[in-house]
């Protein structure tokens, strides 16, 4: 991106306080923000917000460096994480809502989004897999997992292609920012 994706302004606010107010607003009982580069403008951006941050010093050695951070942050009542991705400004409460009510029904230890038949994000893993999401090592997270307990996973198909929308390159950016309310993505 050549900058700091996570502070790129999205209808007047900073895309990374617009993920976590999706998530806070989605009853979770803990909600721990995982900052690597960039972590003290990027906290900034999510003061006054009900949310743990955990700063991971290591988040150069690759993604699952911060998955592991993550899950050392949970408070151990917590029986499942849902991993929710910076770069996913289009999710809803409702979407994080619908899933974490999909694995309280099913008990099931990975609960997927799906849209079109294409997994998406976020993915929420029950806590004992969380040994075995720890383990992974280099730039991948838990999309180990969903390979390794493919037979497991509780998929729930959604109407909603925001689970496939990220933010990764500059013309992702501006494809959302012509199609946000009166083309406000630099707002």
């Amino acid at each position: 991106m050549g900058r700091t994706k996570q502070l790129l302004p999205l209808d007047g606010q900073p895309m990374v306080r617009r993920v976590v107010q999706a998530v806070c607003a989605a009853g979770l009982a803990q909600v721990v923000v995982v900052l690597g580069a960039q972590a003290e403008a990027i906290s900034e951006a999510l003061t006054d917000l009900p949310v743990e941050i955990v700063v991971n010093h290591a988040w150069a050695a690759g993604l699952s460096t911060s998955v592991r951070a993550g899950l050392a942050a949970l408070r151990a009542e917590v029986q499942a994480a849902l991993m929710v991705l910076a770069d996913q400004p289009a999710l809803s409460p409702d979407l994080l809502h619908r899933l974490v009510e999909r694995y309280r029904a099913s008990g099931a230890p990975i609960v997927a989004p799906a849209f079109g038949g294409q997994r998406g994000n976020p993915v929420l893993f029950d806590r004992r897999l969380f040994a075995e999401l720890a383990a992974v090592e280099g730039d991948q997270g838990g999309r180990v997992l969903l390979r390794a307990h493919a037979a497991q996973v509780e998929w729930v198909t959604v109407d909603d292609k925001a689970i496939l929308l990220d933010i990764d390159t500059p013309d992702d950016y501006q494809a959302w920012a012509d199609q946000a309310p009166g083309g406000e993505g630099e707002g």
